[in-house]
């Protein structure tokens, strides 16, 4: 069975974040009606949105591309770091920033290099943070998270675009009804079951922005090679690295795409000797071979509330079995301030 090398007390703030993530979520939701409407109104008058961001930051932006597209909106969620050196044209288009701080040196660089467009709007955790006080910003409730790597900023980060979704239309009753009912799940089967993992892959379809931020938090606090690829991009070739030690993390929600999820789950299993894990909230059966961890039925947003819970515990606990200091990193700080 699975034992934390990691001590109690160094995970402890961890937990905590996410032990109140989904009431900072509830709030930021309330808190934000206004701004979320102004912000409404801009992305449906230019049609276009362009979500940028670094980090856990971008990996959101992944999470909410289908969200808006579904609603209509011509959306790309692009890392800050790429907008700065091969910019996309940004004429037409309303802009969102993402920075937990506000204060990541791309966010004020790109600003103070003035190019940010007309229709720009920010999203932060902090509200005296540089970035709200150069852009209209939405505030996520509770202030910036404190332990390294994210695990609540990107559950409130959701909820505050779940805020603008509810103004261009969504209904956010299965968002609010998963926000409401959160649950983990017990993870310590699935950590079990990549015991003998030395890198991880994760993936997914529609829920692929959950797998990148997972995939993101599993390198911070692991220092494990931990990457996440698309569902179809895994399977032209880069099924031809899973092997017993290269375990593979796939999300699986209640969407069509669902059965594509399946089938490449059913193809690691038949396949190779590569350890699987499914966080699953699509209601389908489990896929035999693989380690099931169930979330409750949902798609879309709702399906990225569903899992986060679980998935996030997961990362956390998996780099705590084989770190006796996660979350504490060697190179780098919670917030990037040096390109």
């Amino acid at each position: 069975m699975t034992q934390l090398a990691t001590p109690p007390e160094k995970l402890q703030p961890l937990y905590d974040e996410m032990a109140r993530q989904m009431r900072d979520s509830r709030a930021s939701i309330a808190e934000n009606a206004t701004r979320a409407a102004e912000i409404a109104a801009m992305i449906r008058a230019d049609g276009r949105l362009v979500l940028l961001g670094m980090g856990g930051s971008h990996a959101v932006g992944r999470v909410l591309e289908p969200c808006y597209r579904a609603l209509g909106v011509d959306t790309v969620a692009l890392p800050l770091s790429e907008q700065l050196d091969k910019p996309l044209d940004l004429a037409g288009r309303t802009v969102i920033v993402t920075s937990q701080s506000g204060e990541s040196a791309e966010v004020l660089r790109w600003f103070r290099d003035g190019l940010n467009p007309a229709h720009t709007f920010g999203l932060t955790m902090e509200p005296g943070s540089t970035l709200a006080g150069l852009a209209p910003c939405l505030i996520g409730a509770g202030g910036s998270e404190k332990p390294f790597a994210a695990t609540r900023s990107l559950t409130v980060t959701l909820s505050l675009h779940a805020a603008v979704l509810s103004e261009l239309g969504a209904d956010l009753g299965p968002v609010l009804d998963v926000i409401d009912q959160s649950a983990t799940a017990d993870v310590l089967g699935a950590i079990d079951h990549l015991a003998g993992a030395r890198c991880l892959v994760t993936s997914g379809r529609t829920a692929q922005g959950v797998a990148e931020a997972i995939a993101l938090g599993l390198t911070e606090l692991s220092r494990l090679p931990c990457f996440s690829l698309e569902g179809g991009q895994l399977r032209h070739g880069p099924v031809e690295m899973l092997n017993a030690d290269v375990g593979v993390v796939m999300f699986r929600d209640a969407d069509p795409s669902a059965r594509y999820v399946t089938s490449l789950a059913e193809f690691v299993v038949a396949n190779s000797p590569s350890p699987l894990v499914i966080f699953d909230a699509s209601g389908l059966p489990p896929v035999a071979g693989a380690h099931t961890v169930t979330c409750p039925t949902a798609a879309g947003l709702a399906g990225a509330f569903a899992m986060l819970p679980s998935a996030q515990r997961f990362m956390v606990d998996f780099a705590a079995s084989r770190m006796p200091d996660a979350g504490t990193p060697l190179r780098c700080t919670k917030v990037t301030t040096v390109e």
